[in-house]
Parts: structure tokens; C-alpha cells; sequence
């Protein structure tokens, strides 16, 4: 046997084995492609199932005339034209093989006219080279492509087509995903000249839902939570059903990637596993998902007909969608309570990722719309359903294999959950010296050292009044806080010494926060990389985006688990800045508060520390809070008195502010002489 290159035709029909399944791939490939051309109203007429005839027009940019001949040539296409191109693909289509693939199949005739163009040009490709004639016609600015006798010419594959019914129906499906991915379109489908859909271009939330409505019926809507979440550069949105519209087929799954439907094995397990334990056996969720990200972070030609995606990073996509969802169902299934007639009355919830400083938007259960007739229809195999996943619970009659495999699946969940409780278990010699704080705060409340309320009043928040010497003293509640969070932070590190680490106890976020930081910011994080590790907290410098210096933080001390991670960041980068650099060791100030903090630690111990100052003051700062009440005000002094030295205290008392309240009294001596004599 030869080596010889196949005649274009042949070449082009293999093509089509992938690209041309049935008439709906057809038709998915032309309306791509019109909506690829910026069209707004595309119109689809098909005949006997659409093995007859197909017919799409659209309002698109159009096709010049002498491009027209490219068109239908493989690999021609005006959506990609380098290989930077392929790797930030923004529009549906970007092969070029399409209409190349389907002429070759079927009798197709391509009529175009840009509005720049005075006339409209038809092209038709023949014969057994494929050769393209281009002739004059009438046409409106837009594109129409007429597909006609499918497979005329390839009999082994139109006998595989199904009845004409069941082949429209895997059209009607196709044209659904289409009109749920852009809602600022027009679809129009006819069959044999009926017209069986219609969905107008929606420009507000309500007609969006509206379009939903009349796709997945009206109780999907009435069932359904709206979701919003924006984080980095991803963004997750659409409509989640409530566990309690549970279906029993895989009817109602649309994700979408980037405007792009899906059938991605990735996200429907993230959504799958989201759900868990709340889908009754044997039931299938449903939703209406849009995931929206960097067209770099995503590889769409990894399938012939580009039904499933690669994710650069994978493991994150994965654990963002899981976690919208997640968290959307929890609340639901707590604030939702049933009303008299027993259905779940509308409400809004409200929910965050943990640990990132990002929220979920409002998710909201969206009203009801206008009627809409539900749409009875077979639902094809066209989209692959999602995979049942079915938990296995050992019963009486289970077998011993299976009973050993439930119990090892149950001693690593088991696993899992102490490995967490252990992260988040502070270490033994830190409880005890706790215990040993609050013990102390006891004895020193019981004991008359103290009065039992040592502040009188709090002033805006953040000044303490209390009395001292037979006269009022102002207290900086604030500094306070400062100097009892540089103590813990520093008995914190110590310990981290004591146990072969030199790092405060840091905790991984389950998404990781980008923040936008200014030169001078970006500077002082480079001059304090290493001590921000020390610190616990890891972060990565990404690549400037539009001219903005961006940073990923991946990692959170444990002992700011409270606050939100952006803002105390940005707090202790400020904080760093004002100093010149950073430095290896406490300054010998600090070595002297140091030494003199604590009632039980020897100066021998606290002068054993070598993490920077300059650090431990910015992480103080961090845990400040903005405004304290009496109660709160209150614990903050115990705090001192258990933590500080009475000679310290004593400082601090001294170097507290004094009331000057002479003019005041004057003024109220005043007024009261006034009001005296008036009523005399």
C-alpha cells in the first residue's frame, strides 16, 4: 500500500465524524457561530427533524465576498491568528472546520452581506474538490446558511439518525442550553413551519429569570436560590435548586463555562458533592450554573465537540464551586422554615467563604414570575448525564466485604476530623498557661486589689475613664490591647521555639485572597518576605494585571482566625512600612518590656527570642479592635493585671492622661446660678 494525501472531500468527511453527529450538532456548530458574529436575533427553521432541511439566519456582522470562499475551506477562521490566540480562546468557536466539515456531508449554501457591503453574495461548495462558486444575491445585512439532505452522500451514517421527532427533540435540547447561556439573544425555532419556541432577549433579572421559567419550568424558580459570588478572577452565579426539587432523572443540570454549556465532569462532582447527604437515593440535583474566569486559566480544546474543559488549576475551581454551593444550601436548610401548608417560604440568606475576606452576594429565593406554561418533552441523550453517586450503608443482610469497606471509609472520615480538631486545638502548654490566666483573673477579682468595675465610663469607644489618686484619669484602650497582644504574640512564638519551630502556627485558607496592593505596599512585602513567613503568613506576588501589582495570600496566622484577612493584612503592611527595614532581633527597649511583661517568665527566657519587632508589632495591631464596650473594656484590664507586672501596671496607670475638669464644673456652677436666680 501507497502513501497518497486524501482528496479534500474525503479529508473533510472524516472531519465530520466528530464535528457532524446528527442534525443537532449542526445546528450547535451555525449557532455558535452566528452568536461568534455578534448576532442578536438568530432564527432556525428545520424540516423532518432536520435531516431534510436546516435553515439558521442571524442579524451578525456578516461575510465579506471574498471571504467567502475561506469560509468553507478547513481551518479558516477569523477567531484565532496566533498561538497566544489558542491559549486565551474568548469565543465559542476557533477550529475552522465547521463549515467546511458540514458542506461536505450536505448540500450547503452560505449567503452573507456585511453592512459595509452594497449587495449580498452567495456561496456554494460542489464536486468532488469542493470547489466554492460565489454568486449574487438578496439578503439583508447578516448571515443564512441552508443545510439541505444530511448525509446524503454518506448512507452508513443516515441510517444511524433516529425518528424525526426524536432528532428535534436533541435540537429543542440544544437550542435550551444556547438560550440559557445568552440571555441577551433572540432564539426562534420552527419546525416544518411551526414555530415551537420562542425566547426573547431579556435585559434585567427579572426577564433572565423569566427565560429560566420557561426553560426548566416555573418551579425550578419557585424552588430555586439565586447565587453571586465573586472571588478573584472567578465569578459563580445562576440558580441552585432547594434538596426539596430533588428529580428523579438528569433533566435540569446546565453549567456553563464561560458562556460555553458544559457536560465538565469536574463541576458536576464539585456540585454533586456540594449537595451530599441532602438528595434523597437515586435523585439527581438541578441547577442553572455560570462560571465565569480568566480565558487562560481554561483549555476548551481538550474535546472534539467541546463539551469538557481543562482548568489550570483544577483543585481550586473545584473547591470554589463546592463551596458556593455548599454553603447556599446550608443556610437555606437553616433559615428556610416550613410554613402551614408546609412548602419553605421565601427569604434571602446570607453567606461567605470561610477565611478568604470575600462574600457570597445575597442568595437570594427569587419570586415568582409570570406564568409559564412547563414544556413537556422527552428528555434526549444528547448531553451525557451525571453519574449517580450512591452511598453504600451496611445493612443486616450486607456482606462482610462490603461491611469492611464502610468501616474503613467511616475510620478515615474519622481521621479527617481529628487531623482538623488537632489544627485547631491550640497546644497543651498553651492551655495550661491559659488555665493558669483565668485563674489567676479569678483570684484577682475575688481579692480587693481590684475594684469590681475599675472603669467608670468608655469614651468614643476607645478611652477608658477611671479613677486614680482621688481624680479621673484617661486610659488609650487601644494601646492597652497593643501591648497584651504583643505579650501573647510573643509567648506564642516562644513556645514555637520550644517546639523546634521558628513560625507562629499558620493555617491554610480554603481559597486564597488576592489583594491589590500599591507600589509602596508591594515594596514592603518583597523587604519582609521572610519574616511574613515566620509570621504564618504565605503569600505568592502574582503577575502585574492591567498595570496592578497583585499578591495571593495562601496563608493566615491561626491567632488572627477571627479577623478578616484582607483588612488585617493591609493593617500589618501599613504598620511595616513606617519602620525603616526590618530587623533580626527586638531592640533593647523591647528586650527590657520583654523581660519585665510577665509575672512568670524569667527576663533570661523572653530575651531568647529572635523574631523581629517589627512583626510583632504590625500582628498586634491587627488584633486591635476599633471600638470596645464597658464589659469588653473591663476583660481588657484583667487581661493586664494577669499579664503585666505590677511595676508595669503601675507605669502605665502614671502615664495615663488626667482629667482636667475645671472648666466644666465652672460652666455647670454657672448654669446653675443662672437657673437659680430665674427662678427666684
Amino acid at each position: 500500500m501507497t502513501i497518497a494525501i486524501l482528496p479534500a472531500r474525503l479529508a473533510n468527511q472524516i472531519a465530520a465524524g466528530e464535528v457532524v453527529e446528527r442534525p443537532a450538532s449542526v445546528i450547535k456548530e451555525l449557532v455558535e457561530n452566528s452568536i461568534d458574529a455578534g448576532a442578536t436575533a438568530i432564527h432556525i427553521e428545520v424540516d423532518k427533524g432536520g435531516v431534510k432541511r436546516i435553515r439558521i439566519s442571524d442579524n451578525g456582522i456578516g461575510i465579506a465576498k471574498d471571504e467567502l470562499t475561506l469560509a468553507l475551506s478547513r481551518h479558516a477562521t477569523s477567531k484565532i491568528k496566533s498561538l497566544n490566540d489558542l491559549e486565551a480562546i474568548n469565543s465559542l468557536g476557533f477550529r475552522g472546520e465547521a463549515l467546511a466539515s458540514i458542506s461536505s456531508v450536505a448540500r450547503l449554501t452560505l449567503t452573507s452581506k456585511p453592512e459595509n457591503q452594497d449587495t449580498a453574495w452567495q456561496a456554494n461548495a460542489e464536486g468532488r474538490d469542493m470547489a466554492v462558486t460565489v454568486t449574487p444575491a438578496a439578503h439583508p445585512d447578516g448571515t443564512t446558511i441552508e443545510v439541505l439532505d444530511l448525509f446524503f452522500n454518506t448512507p452508513a451514517r443516515r441510517k444511524f439518525l433516529r425518528t424525526e421527532k426524536t432528532e428535534f427533540n436533541h435540537i429543542d435540547e440544544v437550542i435550551r442550553r444556547i438560550a440559557l447561556a445568552r440571555f441577551d439573544v433572540t432564539f426562534t425555532l420552527a419546525h416544518n413551519g411551526k414555530t415551537i419556541r420562542q425566547y426573547r432577549a431579556a435585559t434585567n433579572k427579572a426577564q433572565n429569570a423569566k427565560r429560566v421559567a420557561m426553560v426548566c419550568g416555573q418551579k425550578f424558580i419557585d424552588h430555586a436560590i439565586e447565587i453571586d459570588c465573586q472571588h478573584d478572577n472567578m465569578s459563580f452565579t445562576g440558580w441552585l435548586a432547594k434538596p426539596s426539587f430533588a428529580r428523579n432523572q438528569n433533566d435540569l443540570s446546565y453549567s456553563y463555562v464561560n458562556g460555553r454549556m458544559m457536560r465538565d465532569k469536574l463541576i458536576n462532582h464539585a456540585i454533586r458533592q456540594a449537595y451530599a447527604s441532602l438528595l434523597p437515593p437515586d435523585t439527581y440535583p438541578a441547577f442553572v450554573l455560570f462560571l465565569a474566569l480568566d480565558f487562560r486559566e481554561v483549555d476548551v480544546n481538550v474535546h472534539p465537540a467541546k463539551h469538557e474543559v481543562r482548568f489550570h488549576q483544577s483543585r481550586y475551581v473545584h473547591d470554589f464551586i463546592y463551596s458556593v454551593c455548599h454553603k447556599a444550601l446550608m443556610s437555606e436548610s437553616q433559615d428556610l422554615e416550613p410554613n402551614d401548608d408546609g412548602q419553605s417560604a421565601p427569604s434571602t440568606v446570607h453567606s461567605s467563604v470561610p477565611s478568604t475576606g470575600s462574600s457570597i452576594a445575597p442568595l437570594t429565593v427569587l419570586p415568582k414570575a409570570p406564568s409559564v406554561d412547563n414544556v413537556q418533552y422527552s428528555r434526549p441523550d444528547y448531553i451525557q448525564p451525571l453519574q449517580q453517586v450512591k452511598d453504600t450503608i451496611p445493612t443486616a443482610n450486607a456482606s462482610n466485604a462490603d461491611k469492611v469497606g464502610y468501616s474503613q471509609r467511616d475510620s478515615l472520615t474519622r481521621t479527617a476530623v481529628q487531623n482538623y480538631q488537632q489544627l485547631m486545638t491550640p497546644l497543651i502548654s498553651d492551655e495550661l498557661e491559659e488555665q493558669a490566666l483565668e485563674k489567676k483573673s479569678s483570684e484577682i477579682v475575688n481579692s480587693d486589689k481590684v475594684d469590681e468595675a475599675f472603669f467608670l465610663t468608655i469614651q468614643q469607644g476607645s478611652y477608658g475613664v477611671f479613677q486614680h489618686q482621688n481624680s479621673l484619669h484617661l486610659l488609650s484602650l487601644c494601646e492597652l490591647a497593643y501591648q497584651i497582644n504583643r505579650h501573647k504574640i510573643a509567648r506564642s512564638w516562644q513556645q514555637s521555639r520550644s517546639d523546634s519551630s521558628s513560625k507562629l502556627i499558620s493555617q491554610p485558607l480554603l481559597l486564597p485572597v488576592v489583594l491589590t496592593l500599591s507600589e509602596q505596599q508591594m515594596s514592603t512585602v518583597k523587604s519582609y518576605q521572610v519574616q511574613l513567613e515566620l509570621a504564618g503568613i504565605v503569600c505568592v506576588i502574582q503577575n502585574k494585571n492591567n498595570h496592578k501589582l497583585q499578591l495571593q495570600i495562601r496563608q493566615f496566622p491561626a491567632i488572627l482566625r477571627n479577623k478578616d484577612v484582607s483588612s488585617s493584612f493591609i493593617t500589618i503592611i501599613d504598620a511595616l512600612s513606617i519602620e525603616e527595614a526590618p530587623t533580626d532581633a527586638l531592640s533593647s527597649d523591647e528586650l527590657v518590656i520583654g523581660a519585665s511583661f510577665s509575672k512568670n517568665e524569667s527576663s533570661s527566657n523572653s530575651q531568647r527570642f529572635d523574631f523581629n519587632g517589627n512583626m510583632v508589632g504590625a500582628i498586634a495591631k491587627a488584633m486591635i479592635d476599633s471600638q470596645y464596650s464597658i464589659a469588653e473594656a473591663q476583660t481588657l484590664w484583667l487581661s493586664a493585671k494577669t499579664e503585666f507586672s505590677d511595676d508595669l501596671i503601675e507605669t502605665m496607670l502614671l502615664n495615663s492622661v488626667p482629667l482636667d475638669l475645671t472648666y466644666e464644673i465652672k460652666q455647670l456652677k454657672g448654669k446653675l446660678q443662672t437657673n437659680t436666680s430665674l427662678g427666684a
